[in-house]
């Protein structure tokens, strides 16, 4: 019994430790952006990817901007691959803002230089551009 409860135990602390992991405190889910620029690094790694992109700032300076999406797992079922994006490739990625102004924010999705589209929308809340 007491093997039991420190197994339930366990499981508990490592549950509540993995959903507190992913919070979207950080980004405006009610507001979606639009960044057009340049791939800079991009990082196929768990728990998350990153995608960094040099582009314009509010007063037209050149910035890299940074955006967190999915795990590659999430990405690869939407049709990504980890050579989908590649430094110097011209995007534009829709995305939800960081609440406090940083630049860059949550990956919501990419439209390649080709024109196509890919989803990196994977978030639990509404999203408000449906």
């Amino acid at each position: 019994m007491k093997k039991a409860m420190a197994a339930c135990a366990g499981f508990m602390a490592f549950t509540s430790a993995a959903s507190a992991h992913h919070s979207f405190a950080l980004f405006d889910m009610t507001r979606i952006e639009s960044v057009s620029g340049t791939v800079a690094e991009i990082q196929w790694s768990n728990p998350h990817c990153w995608v960094d992109l040099m582009a314009p700032d509010s007063s037209g300076a050149l910035v890299k901007w940074r955006f967190e999406g999915a795990s590659p797992n999430v990405l690869v079922r939407m049709g990504w691959t980890k050579d989908t994006l590649k430094v110097g490739d011209k995007i534009t990625v829709s995305t939800f803002p960081f609440r406090d102004g940083t630049i860059g924010g949550a990956l919501r999705g990419v439209t390649l230089a080709d024109g196509r589209e890919l989803p990196a929308y994977n978030y639990p809340r509404a999203d408000p551009g449906q």
